[in-house]
């Protein structure tokens, strides 16, 4: 019995790559404030916290450049 409940819970403990996704709607989530506490266990379980950095990063920059658009549209040069 012991067995079988190693073996049902290896699968669990394996790390895996989270889909883009999956990082996409963790970092939505997580600029609006709404991040649920079992997608974050999920997202600090995952391999590699790089796609989290570089999806952040992109998504920074780009929510400062549709900023910078808009205030540069409504105030004029």
């Amino acid at each position: 019995m012991t067995d079988d409940n190693h073996r049902k819970q290896a699968p669990e403990e394996k790390k895996k790559h989270p889909g883009i996704l999956k990082v996409f709607q963790s970092i939505l989530a997580g600029a609006l404030g709404v991040q649920s506490s079992k997608r974050h266990e999920e997202d600090f379980a995952s391999h590699s916290p790089w796609a989290y950095i570089i999806g952040g990063v992109l998504f920074t920059a780009g929510l400062v450049v549709i900023l910078l658009l808009i205030v540069n549209w409504v105030v004029p040069g």
